[in-house]
């Protein structure tokens, strides 16, 4: 075969666009190294100009489908807060409208270019988690209380089909970070401190979005482009500081927190973020030592690598707009949300004069073409008439069961005194605490928008509060049930259910100096000790992104469940704590900690078993009767250095008395 060249004719009529492309002595095969020659065909026809275009990925708020064609970029992505058209409350056909926009614009060949398709990539981390109408799943931390791999594949499959029916290409997921210190702000979007554990459920959730490699389904009609992140260590930074310094030997860089992304690859994630963080005081982004020779040389990783939200910035001697270190590291593809044009001017220019080598530009394409290959991204078509983008594939019933047996299966029991759960066939119950009817509560960060703190409950068109799925439960079985935001009530109940835990927050925002939820005037604690007063049994749900230091709270209630951030499908809590009819469990606790729970209060560096309230791995079911003694409290805050004697528990048994130190 000849040269080959893609040419993109387009016929429009009254309300159809028809897209065809037209290979000439090129035709695409699954066979990777036949698309490798395809990339090099590409390659040879490609101007600087599309070549330095292929490399940038812009910020939807900050380029219009017109500059997508004159700059030839090769991505675009949708940052946190942004939305077709601004805001958060972008329909499903304005992302399919958007996505339509940008495809044609970027394979438009009306001026001679090759139109290469952009793709367009998205953080959807736990779900299509900026749709109004999408499956929100429990992040990270919750589903790794799971240990379910089939789970994974299949969260993993429902939010790539969900992604695809916008039109989108790529999710920037899964994290696979191993966090070590729960003070990082972005501990739940980590499985658990254990590497294996990390990177199985990683690697299932890749082979869900992806498909797997070698079958029919592989990068099929209903699967996306997967990303692992954030290469490497960003889970292990001192005192948790997000975009902070890993200080590791080189063997514990292996160990802990790139080992999970031996199995990634193995499973053929197709590209890379790196990490904004440091390892030993050089930043990941100017890392050529990591991402080059970790990463390519020695993990033999073939995707590409894309960078971090003007990661490249933070390079000492770097700007947004001007950065050619974090290139020549191995950096395939710049995220420039809104610098992109200063990117690709100084780029082009540091081409042209030789600080970056062209044979540096033309790996970088080439990772990126051979990747947009293997997507299909080049015959798909116009998104709107691909056959997966269908509205009602969004929050389909099939695919909130998925998220609420996935809401089932992360809960862990801590406590569960004079067996209090599960609730009977008949109780008066009350539920307390406004985080029980808050939808952005229990769906944390990553949800709408970045932080995920300001989301009111009717932005959510799919889903049910906790509250909503326990009164349908407990009426369900002939009980009666109100809720109240302090605790206050008419007639006594039989039993009160007080849903508490953090504010939303993402990334450094939900950085902290300590493992303290809160102590004295804490309203959750003065609720628990009114009830505990008036004699009321109390079942805690504890809506947290990480474990914290609750002994409090735990001491005060007779049954105590770590709920996480469970997404939009709370029903799924109900099916575990309501019983049915009969008094039998719907649905017994399987949840078990994928970190150990801390007894520290100050923080620490989170070592498995080491100093733990509750071990790593454990969790209560309906057959254990262990009666938990209380943990310790009494001046923690005021004598930090105090040595005490307490136990541990393992998998719901109580073990020998270890000494901890408060320091």
């Amino acid at each position: 075969m000849s040269q080959g060249i893609l040419m993109f004719k387009k016929s429009v009529a009254k309300k159809t666009i028809a897209i065809t492309s037209v290979f000439i002595g090129l035709q695409l095969s699954a066979c990777s190294e036949e698309k490798t020659a395809q990339s090099e065909l590409i390659l040879a026809q490609m101007t600087l100009e599309e070549k330095i275009g292929q490399v940038i990925q812009a910020d939807i708020a900050s380029v219009t489908p017109a500059e997508v064609k004159e700059y030839n970029l090769g991505s675009i992505l949708n940052g946190g807060n942004s939305a077709p058209g601004g805001g958060k409350t972008a329909e499903w056909n304005e992302w399919l409208a958007l996505a339509d926009a940008i495809w044609l614009a970027s394979t438009d060949t009306s001026d001679g270019g090759l139109g290469i398709p952009a793709i367009w990539g998205t953080d959807a981390v736990h779900g299509h988690n900026n749709l109004q109408t999408a499956t929100i799943f429990p992040h990270n931390i919750g589903l790794g209380a799971t240990r379910d791999t089939d789970l994974l594949e299949r969260i993993g499959a429902v939010t790539a089909h969900e992604v695809r029916a916008t039109g989108i290409d790529w999710v920037f997921a899964p994290t696979v970070a191993v966090a070590r210190d729960y003070r990082w702000g972005r501990t739940y979007e980590s499985y658990s401190e254990n590497p294996k554990l990390v990177s199985d459920l990683g690697a299932a959730l890749i082979l869900g979005i992806q498909g797997k490699p070698g079958t029919d389904t592989y990068l099929g009609d209903k699967k996306t482009i997967a990303t692992a992140k954030h290469f490497v260590g960003d889970g292990g930074t001192q005192y948790g500081i997000d975009k902070g310094d890993t200080i590791v030997t080189e063997q514990e860089l292996r160990d802990i927190h790139a080992y999970p992304y031996k199995l990634a690859f193995q499973n053929d994630v197709q590209s890379v973020m790196a990490s904004f963080s440091s390892v030993n005081g050089t930043k990941m982004h100017e890392s050529k030592t990591y991402l080059t020779g970790l990463l390519r040389d020695e993990m033999n990783f073939n995707g590409f690598v894309i960078g971090d939200w003007n990661g490249h910035a933070e390079i000492p001697g770097c700007t947004a707009t001007n950065c050619p270190d974090a290139f020549l590291a191995g950096v395939d593809m710049y995220m420039a949300p809104e610098s992109w044009k200063g990117i690709y001017e100084s780029l082009k220019s540091q081409v042209e004069s030789g600080v970056v080598p062209m044979a540096r530009l033309d790996e970088a394409v080439l990772r990126i073409l051979q990747t947009k290959l293997n997507a299909g991204v080049f015959e798909a078509g116009l998104p709107s008439q691909r056959p997966e983008t269908k509205q009602q594939s969004l929050g389909s019933d099939e695919h909130r069961a998925v998220a609420r047996e996935a809401v089932r299966k992360s809960l862990v029991l801590l406590k569960n005194n004079n067996q209090t759960l599960p609730i009977k066939p008949e109780t008066n119950v009350m539920v307390v605490g406004a985080a029980a009817k808050s939808m952005k509560h229990q769906t944390g960060g990553w949800t709408l928008s970045w932080q995920g703190n300001d989301n009111a409950n009717d932005e959510f068109k799919t889903g049910e509060t906790i509250y909503a799925g326990l009164k349908s439960a407990v009426t369900q079985i002939g009980g009666t049930i109100n809720w109240s935001v302090d605790g206050s009530y008419e007639q006594k109940p039989d039993t009160a259910i007080i849903v508490f835990g953090e504010e939303p927050y993402a990334e450094f925002h939900g950085d902290r100096m300590d493992l303290i939820f809160e102590f004295e005037g804490d309203p959750n604690l003065n609720i628990l000790k009114q009830l505990k007063a008036e004699g009321i049994p109390v079942v805690s749900v504890f809506i947290s992104g990480r474990p914290l230091w609750v002994n409090s709270h735990i001491n005060l209630s007779d049954a105590f469940v770590a709920a996480w951030l469970p997404g939009t499908e709370a029903g799924g809590i109900a099916d575990v704590m309501i019983a049915s009819s009969d008094s039998t469990p719907q649905y017994d606790f399987v949840g078990q900690l994928p970190f150990s729970w801390p007894v520290e209060a100050n923080g620490q560096l989170i070592r498995k078993n080491d100093g733990s309230a509750f071990q790593y791995g454990y969790g209560l079911n309906y057959e254990d009767s262990l009666q938990l003694a209380a943990l310790p409290v009494s001046d923690i805050l005021q004598k930090p250095e105090e040595i005490f004697s307490g136990k541990i528990l393992s998998k719901g048994k109580a073990v020998d008395p270890l000494e901890f130190y408060l320091g």
